[in-house]
């Protein structure tokens, strides 16, 4: 058994987590930027940059103090190393090297996507069984993914263009709803009619493959043309229905497809409510969806993935860089 130190910045929340043996939160630190960020309705990154480096070190001694730990229980540190923000990842990857380096303790690289679909090993069920399709929705990505073992990818699809959570923050800054979008755009779409506007869902040549980009510019139309007898809930619920019917419908047929024993949701718009009920209700196989505190961006996930890559050897230079595009397969 192995006790992993998680940190995690790559977009606009500080965080770090003792985790054990790959499933067990000892403790989850998360410092949240929102408060700051909606001010300008989205992450600025050289703001997040300045924040984190402001909290990173009271966020790890409130990680391990929770936790009960000291630096000697520590068996290794795991650090988001990409993708996100450069700036914020520079800062949790080169405090995890410091504290590697000060502590002799291993390093472990990890992949912010992975990371997501690991949050599925930290909750009170059967552990997920393989083959499984992953479906990582969030601000910056969304990509369909079969996930053959541990540490083995194939991704079927991406997003072309918009992610679905960076839509729904588009959408709800049209509707004059908020930051974060997705979050607003659900509630204000609750108990609405989600066909008094039809909105059109993208049919690309790649089967897996996702964009988002058109209905953005439908939504954006709408609202232009309706001028005062725009609706803002039902037009809220067609945009939702919209994205949630595209990623329920593909994800569940990847699944078919494939063999998939589970589907697993991951990433912050696995948050939503609708998507996780459609899915649930297509799906044929169990599904897999952490609480929400674990689909939004967190440190525990990046120990989860750190014990299980810890355990297979992997080992991160003291020279790790950042890179603010990777994708997971």
């Amino acid at each position: 058994m192995a006790r992993i130190l998680g940190i995690e910045t790559s977009c606009d929340e500080t965080a770090a987590a003792v985790v054990l043996d790959g499933r067990y939160i000892e403790s989850n630190i998360v410092y949240s930027q929102d408060d700051v960020h909606r001010l300008t309705g989205g992450v600025v990154p050289e703001t997040a940059s300045r924040l984190h480096l402001r909290t990173i070190v009271s966020v790890l001694e409130r990680a391990l103090g929770e936790a009960g730990r000291g630096w000697n229980d520590i068996d290794a540190i795991a650090v988001t190393h990409g993708p996100g923000l450069a700036g914020s990842l520079l800062v949790g990857v080169n405090t995890a090297k410091a504290m590697a380096f000060a502590r002799d303790l291993p390093l472990v690289g990890v992949n912010h996507l992975e990371g997501h679909v690991y949050a599925n090993w930290l909750v009170d069920q059967i552990e997920p069984e393989f083959p499984l399709v992953a479906l990582i929705v969030s601000g910056g990505h969304t990509d369909l993914v079969l996930m053959e073992a541990h540490g083995r990818y194939r991704r079927l699809g991406r997003t072309v263009d918009d992610a679905a959570g960076e839509a729904f923050d588009k959408a709800a800054r049209m509707l004059q709803l908020g930051y974060p979008g997705g979050p607003a755009i659900q509630r204000a779409a609750e108990g609405a009619d989600p066909t008094r506007y039809d909105l059109p869902r993208a049919k690309l040549q790649g089967r897996w493959d996702f964009s988002f980009s058109g209905l953005k510019t439908a939504m954006l139309r709408t609202v232009q043309q309706a001028n005062e007898s725009l609706v803002v809930p039902e037009l809220a619920a067609a945009f939702q229905e919209a994205i949630v019917d595209v990623l329920a419908t593909k994800t569940v047929e990847a699944a078919r497809e494939f063999g998939a024993e589970n589907i697993a949701l991951a990433g912050g718009v696995a948050a939503n409510v609708a998507l996780r009920a459609r899915i649930q209700a297509r799906a044929g196989v169990p599904v897999l969806i952490p609480p929400i505190r674990l689909c939004t961006d967190n440190a525990a996930m990046i120990g989860a993935v750190g014990h299980f890559r810890f355990e297979a050897g992997d080992r991160s230079p003291l020279d790790l860089d950042v890179f603010p595009v990777l994708p997971i397969a």
